[in-house]
């Protein structure tokens, strides 16, 4: 799927080791498993979509999200980085964005949610511009916002 310079696709043999090469700022680090993590984590539990990021045509980021309803009803957002050389384009939105959109298309999808540290400000500023709500959902260290889905 694209929109603009903007596009994901499924995490294949092509793109993965890319992913794995990408790296977040150093004020990031606490905030997300390594990407490597990630893809690991998806092949056992077969539920995780994992995506990588392209920006005109170059892999800049990876997502990944889970094909199976959780905690509030709804489906989760397991992962979304941009690499931080990409970081403050756009890219994560865009990406984001896109991301819904699949996410819109699964069985009885009323709901997309992700949860994040509430110390991320760039998380809170990014889903918080998508319409993701804080509706006080707290699950330990982090906070899960929610996306209602209109179809």
């Amino acid at each position: 799927m694209r929109t603009s310079s903007v596009e994901i696709n499924e995490l294949n043999e092509e793109n993965w080791y890319e992913c794995c090469a990408l790296e977040i700022s150093e004020s990031q680090t606490k905030y997300i498993e390594s990407n490597a993590i990630s893809i690991a984590q998806s092949k056992f539990e077969i539920s995780l979509k994992p995506f990588a990021i392209y920006y005109e045509e170059k892999v800049v980021g990876f997502l990944m999200y889970n094909t199976v309803r959780e905690e509030l009803d709804g489906y989760w957002v397991y992962r979304i980085m941009i690499d931080k050389n990409y970081q403050g384009r756009g890219i994560g939105k865009a990406a984001t964005q896109l991301m819904i959109l699949e996410m819109s298309k699964l069985p009885n999808a009323k709901k997309i949610i992700v949860g994040y540290n509430p110390e991320n400000k760039e998380a809170h500023h990014l889903y918080a511009s998508l319409g993701f709500i804080d509706y006080g959902d707290r699950f330990g260290k982090e906070m899960a916002v929610i996306k209602n889905i209109n179809k």
